[in-house]
């Protein structure tokens, strides 16, 4: 099983991801490693990115779910992927192996967490770019970002769990 922990920057995605694998004993993955030094440069410049520029992304998040499938080894993957195409691309064919956790909250918590920041490349100046874009999962386990981390994996968890026991 692989769980994807997505949504905008600031979100939480990293830090709950990391928890979540530890608790589960399972292998982590940030998103942003998939990133082309392309791409974090914009990012870095404020400059959002076009799907053209998410194409080699998504297709190095796609080609992880994939091994990690075919090695029927679990994981959680953190990664924005904002839009249900991103979503279903990073899934591919494997979709029933592949559940999605939706970090919710409002434009300005993210906002000030993303100021807070200095050491990302994702500058606030992008936030309302990721907003634009982001299409709520209809499919995915969803739980308030303003959450402390903790009670977010065990929400997670608990609903992880009832889904695929």
């Amino acid at each position: 099983m692989v769980i994807l922990v997505m949504g905008v920057s600031g979100a939480g995605k990293s830090t709950v991801g990391r928890r979540l694998a530890d608790a589960l004993g399972w292998q982590f993955s940030d998103g942003d490693e998939f990133h082309s030094p392309e791409n974090i440069e914009k990012m870095r410049h404020s400059l959002p990115l076009t799907d053209a520029d998410r194409e080699p992304w998504l297709e190095g998040l796609h080609a992880a779910v994939a091994e990690w499938v075919r090695r029927g080894q679990s994981a959680v993957l953190a990664c924005s992927v904002l839009k249900a195409s991103y979503r279903e691309r990073v899934a591919g064919g494997y979709r029933n192996q592949v559940a999605v956790v939706y970090l919710k909250g409002s434009f300005e918590m993210f906002r000030q967490r993303v100021a807070q920041r200095t050491d990302h490349f994702m500058r606030q100046e992008l936030l309302a770019s990721q907003f634009a874009i982001l299409e709520e999962p209809a499919e995915a386990v969803v739980v308030d970002a303003a959450l402390p981390p903790d009670e977010i994996v065990q929400k997670i968890r608990s609903a992880i769990g009832r889904e695929w026991d």
